[in-house]
């Protein structure tokens, strides 16, 4: 197994590739974040409980159905970044079928071939230094800010989630490698 910085690890053998990029792992931010997510379970377990349990009006239940719709999103949202920053894990491998990615949580995610005869135009997708979506895509409440994406029968693929530019660079320089090396041995 060789490394590529300290979150993106590969096994390059003679037919296949196999790439696992890692969540950036920081425990003031994984403590604060679960925290934070306990805590809205919390609140939204007394509220589901005060609306079964009280004596309410019906302009009181409406508030509480309208409070639990937002807490309910948010609980998803927040909860989907909490247990991907624990045990989350973007897979990547290349083979004669194609290129296989998979976003998974202690394994449980789904994998998508991508033939890699209609992978096109395989490019880093890195926004500008101090754009809205650069400060939007660093902070630990968001899983995306996929940094590689490539075209595929029409539609925009996109992974590598918050990769830093030197580790990117030779990621994609691998990738690129690998796919083309497929590409002859498909031609072949």
């Amino acid at each position: 197994m060789k490394w590529i910085g300290e979150r993106i690890s590969f096994v390059d053998e003679k037919s296949r590739t196999s790439i696992v990029i890692s969540p950036e792992k920081s425990a003031l931010t994984s403590a604060m974040l679960g925290a934070w997510f306990f805590m809205w379970i919390a609140i939204g377990v007394i509220m589901i409980w005060s609306f079964f349990k009280l004596t309410l009006s019906d302009q009181e239940k409406i508030i509480i159905v309208v409070f639990l719709v937002f807490w309910a999103y948010y609980a998803i949202r927040v909860g989907r970044v909490f247990f991907w920053l624990l045990w989350g894990k973007e897979m990547i491998r290349i083979d004669e079928k194609g290129v296989t990615i998979k976003s998974s949580v202690r394994n449980y995610g789904k994998s998508t071939i991508y033939f890699v005869e209609n992978i096109k135009n395989l490019r880093i997708n890195q926004p500008k230094e101090r754009s809205i979506q650069a400060v939007w895509e660093k902070s630990p409440w968001i899983r995306g800010g996929e940094r590689l994406e490539f075209d595929y029968v029409g539609k925009l693929v996109r992974f590598g989630k918050k990769l830093e530019e030197k580790e990117l660079k030779v990621l994609f320089t691998l990738i690129n490698k690998k796919v083309e090396e497929q590409r002859r041995v498909k031609r072949d």
